[in-house]
């Protein structure tokens, strides 16, 4: 498959078989947005934590907490907000502003790929058979 690498399973979104492709947005020389964080977030919103999305990609909890500090730290905005433990337990939720990025990133991704689909399919069928 274009575009995928040899992380878990766990890490990707469900998608169609066949190529795609993963775009990493280079914001400036030292932040980038890429299919990754994308997954975290989206889980993070799924789940309601930041520790049920980390280990729903086979990640630390501080690696997970870390990549969402570094994204609310990225953007103008906060893209996540947590909330303490106590009575009710912790948790965390995309906020509205870290939805709208999620769906600008998809977008990107979704249009880069309809613009190179023949493409990727002449790569696909260049690939050798696996028996």
């Amino acid at each position: 498959m274009v575009g995928m690498s040899r992380r878990s399973a766990r890490t990707r979104s469900p998608r169609a078989p066949g190529p795609e492709l993963s775009i990493r947005i280079d914001l400036d020389s030292e932040e980038a947005l890429g299919p990754g964080k994308i997954r975290l977030l989206e889980l993070v919103r799924d789940l309601g934590s930041i520790s049920s999305a980390g280990r729903a990609m086979d990640m630390s909890y501080r690696r997970a907490w870390l990549l969402i500090d570094e994204l609310n730290r990225t953007f103008r905005k906060p893209l996540v907000e947590t909330q303490k433990g106590g009575g009710g337990g912790g948790g965390a939720q995309v906020t509205p502003f870290g939805s709208e990025v999620i769906r600008l990133y998809r977008a990107v991704n979704d249009a880069a790929t309809h613009a190179a689909l023949e493409h990727l399919r002449s790569l696909q069928r260049m690939r050798a058979s696996r028996e």
